[in-house]
């Protein structure tokens, strides 16, 4: 009998940042955090993802926290893991483009403080929108995944997803994941796409899918028996729903296989048992919603992610109109499709979704136009995979169509860098500050003025500042 040949399957580890963006809102502090580092740092995770995604804003606006600082100390605390971080291509970590050298210095200090592996995606998959971040990731010696945003309808063919696969070996990056982020990835589709990708490329792929469909754990077995290298897991507590599936099974169910990954469930359990009162007192206090825990088929249904479903009811709700919940819901795809057919992610999904809402609650279809969905078919987030309609670009951009653009978006904006510095000055402490305020102007000069008023112990909210007096 020939001999089995193993290849362990690599784990990457989401508890730090997507399970908690996914089930309680990001708002995981740092100080929550750190009592385990250093027993997660033992397991032998390929990576432990930690940082970027919402994570960024979340620190910032909600837990008032220097998320520069949560790095640091998550660096300092695992000694032998990688970590990992999810970044928006030319959006960084905000919802517009960036000039160049944001990007590129965004990337840098990424890597100085901390990252190994940086994640980088395009809500289009527009390889135009990569190539800044990938190029500037290489140049500091970190490790460039670039993510193509998995999606279902007629142009995503597995043709497509090939030629994609190839295009990224291309552009220079270190692997390649699949980032099925509404859990539409269904177990043999999972099989054909890896295969087709293990024929055009010699990157490692790595898997990141969501619960929510209910069908993520086959999914990636299905995937790891055809050739997927990583999968994204997620520590059992903080698992399942619209989260990653759960770290322990995935380990039990490879074990004693090829793909056995050689993790220890008395290490898991120890971890498992330290996230657990989080997940009750999240649950306690309506944090953590049992909604979000279970299977939404839906999903499958129409495509949709299940964050994306919740702002569609929440939308409604605002104006009175739930009982036109499955109309919207059937006008989602009409409007996806007028729109070029991108993949459904931030920040596209809320622009096929609001102006799904607007086009039933008018009823007339593009009546009225969102400034977003003009600057989708503006050219101004990339170039989708599919033309827009062209009826639809008539009658919502008339002659405005003349100023559309072809080029990559970024290549319109200035150096951005200097701009920045100038205009938050006052409050820089750390280099990483301009960045800070670059990506989130508001929100940053909030946080920097909490940062003041606790270490100077003076309250500005309560300060005369006209006549220079500062209660202490």
């Amino acid at each position: 009998m020939a001999e089995v040949v193993k290849k362990p399957v690599k784990i990457t580890e989401t508890i730090l940042r997507d399970a908690h963006q996914s089930l309680i809102a990001t708002r995981m502090t740092t100080e929550q955090m750190l009592p385990i580092v250093e027993k997660m740092d033992k397991v032998g995770y390929h990576a432990v993802e930690c940082w970027g995604g919402a994570t960024f804003d979340a620190s910032l606006r909600f837990l008032k926290e220097d998320p520069w600082e949560r790095l640091r100390k998550l660096r300092d605390g695992f000694k032998n893991t990688k970590l990992q971080m999810l970044f928006r291509g030319q959006n960084i970590l905000g919802y517009s483009h960036y000039p160049d050298d944001v990007v590129e210095y965004f990337v840098q200090k990424s890597i100085a403080n901390g990252i190994d592996i940086i994640r980088i995606f395009d809500c289009l998959n527009d390889v135009r929108n990569l190539q800044t971040a990938v190029d500037a990731c290489k140049k500091e010696k970190g490790h460039a995944q670039v993510a193509l945003s998995y999606t279902l309808g007629d142009a995503y063919t597995l043709e497509y997803w090939k030629e994609m696969a190839k295009r990224v070996e291309d552009m220079g990056a270190d692997s390649l994941c699949i980032k099925d982020m509404a859990g539409l990835l269904v177990p043999q589709k999972a099989d054909e796409l890896v295969r087709t990708l293990k024929e055009a490329t010699s990157l490692p792929i790595d898997l990141h899918t969501h619960y929510t469909s209910g069908v993520a754990s086959m999914t990636y077995l299905k995937a790891v028996e055809a050739g997927c290298d990583i999968i994204d897991t997620a520590i059992s507590p903080f698992a399942l729903g619209t989260s990653q599936p759960a770290t322990e099974v995935m380990v039990e169910t490879f074990k004693d296989t090829a793909f056995d990954t050689g993790l220890d469930q008395n290490q898991l359990a120890e971890i498992a048992d330290y996230f657990r009162p989080m997940r009750e007192e999240a649950l306690a206090s309506g944090l953590m919603n049992p909604k979000v825990l279970g299977v939404n088929i839906n999903t499958l249904r129409y495509q949709v992610p299940g964050g994306m479903l919740s702002n569609l009811i929440s939308q409604l709700k605002e104006q009175g109109k739930e009982d036109k919940y499955e109309e919207v819901l059937a006008e989602v795809p009409r409007v996806r499709k007028d729109l070029g057919e991108p993949p459904l992610v931030t920040p596209s999904s809320q622009i096929v979704g609001t102006q799904a809402v607007f086009n039933v609650l008018m009823g007339e279809r593009y009546k009225v136009a969102t400034k977003e969905t003009k600057d989708m078919l503006l050219g101004k987030y990339g170039q989708t995979v599919r033309p827009f309609n062209p009826e639809v670009v008539e009658k919502v951009l008339g002659d405005e169509k003349d100023q559309a653009i072809t080029c990559r978006p970024a290549d319109l904006l200035e150096p951005g860098l200097a701009k920045f510095e100038e205009e938050m000055k006052q409050w820089k402490q750390q280099d990483e500050d301009v960045l800070s305020y670059a990506l989130f102007p508001k929100v940053a000069t909030e946080f920097f003025k909490y940062r003041e008023a606790q270490q100077t112990g003076v309250d500005p909210a309560v300060a005369d500042t006209k006549n220079g007096a500062y209660p202490v």
